[in-house]
């Protein structure tokens, strides 16, 4: 048997001549095209720019401003010195007001005489109670919709929801009698402060606005607290609270407003004047024997206590109402 030798058969391949590099120019960049400013308006950003248009446009502007404040803050100054004026310059020439003497002895006497500060600090009790029902009520009955989510939780929620659909006047009479003579515990409410706090604890609304913000709240940090060993209420307190707080101010809030301008119902079971708050107090003190000016220096007080608290705790409330929507990350 033969053996091929392949070393002799095999040519040898000459090396390729070098070829020479050719220099290649670096590639310019291409310059982004300036992008045009947004409008901010049915005006352009280009007939802004234009003097006539910036004239005109300041002028609305300015014009349209002087307007809104004017009728925000008009009626409040108005009443203002209105508190301070008496009843015959009130009565005779209304926007003459402006230039008559200061009498403070109006506020005093609404103050005091009216009972006008007794019946805010009942106002501030009636808020501060049913907020306070409002939002334990609301919460519990959200927590067990979303979080705990028993069998019979879809039936309960479409409850709730077809008391939506019912006109409050309905639910006056039954309301009230249950307020006379509560079932089984035989006890009257009337003339007391809890008339007016459990009946504003039930609110479909509120329970169903917690509801879906706690069904945003991501279920792994839900699953991960319990896989800690955290029960119910540690996971309400722990997780779920701190995480809506935003909701949680905004529905105080609306509480806050909602009880310190109702009627109707404070006005049905409170007929005790001591205990009667501020929105039934004005209109008896309307229809009695008081001085115009009285009347109207009670209700500069009614007005600048609430506006004065918004002024103080904007930031909060506006705040509250903004991340209401969502979770932050």
């Amino acid at each position: 048997m033969s053996v091929v030798d392949t070393s002799r058969t095999a040519t040898a391949v000459p090396d390729p001549a070098p070829v020479a590099a050719v220099p290649t120019r670096p590639r310019r960049r291409r310059r982004r095209a300036p992008e045009e400013p947004k409008t901010r308006g049915l005006i352009s950003s280009g007939d802004r720019k234009r003097r006539s248009v910036r004239f005109w446009l300041t002028l609305v502007q300015g014009v349209l401003l002087v307007g809104l404040i004017i009728a925000c803050l008009g009626p409040l100054l108005w009443s203002a010195k209105a508190s301070v004026s008496s009843s015959q310059d009130i009565v005779a020439d209304p926007m003459g007001i402006w230039f008559t003497p200061n009498e403070w002895g109006n506020l005093a006497l609404a103050w005091k005489g009216a009972q006008i500060g007794q019946s805010l600090g009942n106002t501030v009790l009636l808020a501060l109670g049913s907020t306070v029902a409002t939002l334990v009520v609301s919460i519990a009955a959200a927590f067990l919709l979303s979080v705990l989510r028993p069998s019979w939780g879809p039936w309960l929620t479409g409850a709730i929801l077809a008391t939506l659909f019912l006109p409050g006047v309905i639910s006056l009479v039954p309301l009230y009698l249950t307020v006379l003579d509560m079932p089984l515990l035989h006890i009257r409410l009337q003339d007391t402060f809890w008339a007016v706090w459990l009946p504003s604890a039930a609110s479909a609304f509120n329970v169903i606005v917690l509801k879906r913000f706690f069904d945003s709240i991501p279920r792994e940090y839900l699953e991960a607290a319990t896989i800690d060993g955290a029960g119910p209420l540690r996971i309400l307190s722990m997780v779920v609270l701190p995480l809506s707080r935003p909701i949680i101010g905004v529905v105080a809030l609306l509480s806050v407003v909602g009880a310190w301008k109702e009627f109707l119902w404070p006005m049905l079971v409170l007929s005790d004047p001591d205990l009667q708050p501020v929105s039934v107090m004005l209109p008896k003190l309307a229809a009695g024997t008081a001085p115009l000016s009285v009347q109207m220096a009670a209700v500069f007080l009614t007005i600048i206590i609430p506006v004065v608290l918004f002024v103080i705790f904007q930031k909060q409330f506006l705040r509250g109402v903004g991340t209401a929507g969502g979770i932050k990350g």
